[in-house]
């Protein structure tokens, strides 16, 4: 394959229907995920994780922490820092409700896959290690949805770090597909005293990896990634440091991005508006070197 672009088998079957008016699209679900970073003498790594090949959507890819919003965590007040709720909705393009909710959503899904949690006891402190048997009970409460994050933080007395957090982008799941997501994506700094590990079950592997270097093995068709994840790699990759990125990421545009699909000459044009990389032009016929799962 000439890069590693997810792409499922049931596609231009689900365009073709898309655009002769058969397919019904999908409401996409909200949904959080975290780029999140440390600096090492080569410049800064992110911290990724590979989706097992039985994942129903994009196994084998590898991916950011992430997952979809718990509903339970818009109306909950939370202690909280940095930026006021305010802030983050017109930030994120929402109501304050729905901000607090995705803010939540990134912060809850890094504690529960990479085992980082951006929260601590005051308004200008984070916990230090999340491994002992009591966190661990909560973050297995957590992925069973025993309760919600408002209430885990408040159980524990914890203040949610939004300052921590960089809105980067945001990206829409394509109308034909029948799992849809509209995903804010953000970027946080791994806290001092906090490590991360591969404490998710939908994961085989975790690794720090240079934005560089992952984008090579994408682009060597070693390292399969969906779209999002591959541009946001390389959109990292003027950044010398951590600090930079963080700095950079107020001022990034959250207009979402979303795939667009017509029929053409015979041929379905798949692209993406703004990354031209991803175009498609895909034949009656899938070709048979498409990738379409593994790594």
């Amino acid at each position: 394959m000439a890069n590693g672009q997810w792409f499922p088998q049931d596609w231009p079957e689900r365009i073709r229907a898309l655009a002769e008016g058969t397919l019904t699209p999908v409401v996409p679900k909200r949904a959080a995920t975290v780029m999140l970073l440390k600096d090492t003498a080569d410049g800064p790594a992110v911290h990724m994780l590979r989706r097992r090949a039985s994942m129903a959507f994009a196994g084998g890819a590898y991916a950011y922490p992430g997952g979809g919003v718990d509903p339970r965590d818009d109306e909950r007040q939370i202690r909280w820092a940095g930026p006021t709720r305010a802030w983050w909705a017109k930030r994120l393009g929402v109501d304050e409700a729905a901000a607090q909710a995705i803010v939540c959503a990134a912060v809850r899904e890094t504690y529960e896959e990479a085992g980082v949690l951006l929260a601590g006891p005051a308004a200008d402190s984070v916990v230090g290690d999340t491994t002992g048997e009591d966190w661990e009970a909560d973050r297995a409460a957590l992925v069973a949805r025993d309760f919600s994050f408002a209430e885990f933080l408040d159980r524990r007395g914890l203040v949610l770090r939004s300052d921590l957090l960089g809105a980067w982008t945001r990206w829409i799941t394509p109308e034909f597909e029948n799992r849809r997501y509209d995903t804010w994506f953000f970027v946080a700094a791994l806290p001092d005293g906090q490590r991360t590990r591969n404490a998710s079950t939908e994961a085989d592997r975790t690794v720090w990896i240079r934005p560089g270097e992952a984008a090579g093995g994408y682009d060597k068709g070693e390292l399969l990634m969906m779209p999002p994840t591959i541009a946001t790699l390389r959109q990292l990759l003027p950044y010398a440091a951590v600090a930079d990125a963080l700095a950079a990421a107020p001022d990034r545009d959250l207009t979402p991005v979303l795939a667009r699909a017509r029929l053409a000459d015979g041929e379905i044009v798949l692209s993406w508006p703004g990354h031209d990389e991803f175009t498609k032009h895909i034949p009656t016929h899938l070709p048979t070197d498409l990738p379409t799962g593994g790594a």
